[in-house]
C-alpha cells in the first residue's frame, strides 16, 4: 500500500523552518505534482519555508464515469455551479486542519502558515483556511472556485485573512468565471482579496510563479530575494 503521508520539502537553508506552506494538488494528481514548483519560487534568502504537499485519497469520481482516482471530494455535475459532495470536501478541509495543527506542534506560529490549493485542492483550501480557529498567514487559491461560499461558517480568527486568487484567462477545465465569482463571494463575506489573471489554461506560468514567490515573501515578512 502506498504511503499516504504528505510529501515534506524542508527549507533550502540548513536551518529549521520558520514558516510553512500547505499546498493541495488538483483532481487526479498527487503531492508530487507541485514538487517542481518549490525550487522555482523566488523566495527571499532569509526565509526558511517548509512545504507540505499532501496526497488526496483515491475515490470514484462521478463526472469521470465513476473512475477511481486521487480526489479531495466527488464532483457530481460539471455545470457552472460544480455540484459536489460537500461532506467529502469538509472532511478534506478537516484533514488540512490536522496538518496545520501538526505544524504548530512543530513550533511554527499559525500566522506563518499559508494554505494554498490548485483546482479541486483550491476549493478545499478556501474552506480549510477560512474555518481554521487560529489566525493564519494567508490563503492562495489557484485556478479554482469557492465551492462552499453559501454554506461556510467562517472562523472569527481569520476574518482578516488576506486571500490571493489566480486564474488562467483561457482555462477550459475551471472557467475563469468560476474563479472570479469565488473571489467576489469571498469579498462579499468581508475578506481582502487580490485577483490576478494570466494568459494560460489550467496550469501555472512563469509570471505567476514570480508573483507567488513575491506574495509569500510579503506575507511571511521577509525581504525581497
Amino acid at each position: 500500500m502506498a504511503d499516504s503521508s504528505p510529501l515534506i520539502i524542508e527549507p533550502r537553508q540548513a536551518r529549521a523552518a520558520d514558516a510553512t506552506v500547505i499546498l493541495l494538488h488538483g483532481l487526479g494528481a498527487d503531492g508530487h505534482d507541485f514538487e517542481p514548483l518549490v525550487p522555482a519560487l523566488p523566495l527571499a534568502k532569509d526565509l526558511a519555508v517548509r512545504f507540505v504537499l499532501p496526497h488526496a485519497p483515491r475515490m470514484p469520481v462521478t463526472v469521470n464515469g465513476g473512475m477511481e482516482m486521487p480526489a479531495w471530494y466527488d464532483i457530481l455535475d460539471m455545470n457552472l455551479g460544480r455540484r459536489i459532495d460537500e461532506a467529502q470536501l469538509k472532511a478534506s478541509a478537516n484533514m488540512v486542519h490536522g496538518l496545520i495543527d501538526a505544524e504548530i506542534a512543530r513550533g511554527i506560529d499559525s500566522r506563518r502558515i499559508i494554505v494554498a490549493g490548485f483546482s479541486q485542492g483550491g476549493a478545499v483550501a478556501y474552506h480549510a483556511a477560512l474555518t481554521y480557529p487560529k489566525p493564519l498567514g494567508g490563503l492562495l487559491a489557484l485556478s479554482t472556485y469557492f465551492a462552499t461560499a453559501t454554506s461556510i461558517e467562517p472562523s472569527e480568527a481569520n476574518r482578516a485573512l488576506p486571500i490571493e486568487v489566480h486564474h488562467g484567462s483561457f482555462d477550459p477545465v475551471v472557467p475563469e468565471a468560476l474563479g472570479h465569482e469565488g473571489a467576489e463571494r469571498a469579498e462579499a463575506l468581508g475578506y481582502a482579496v487580490t485577483y490576478r489573471t494570466y494568459p494560460m489554461q489550467h496550469a501555472l506560468c512563469p509570471e505567476q510563479i514570480e508573483d507567488i514567490g513575491q506574495w509569500l515573501n510579503a506575507r511571511l515578512g521577509a525581504k525581497e530575494a
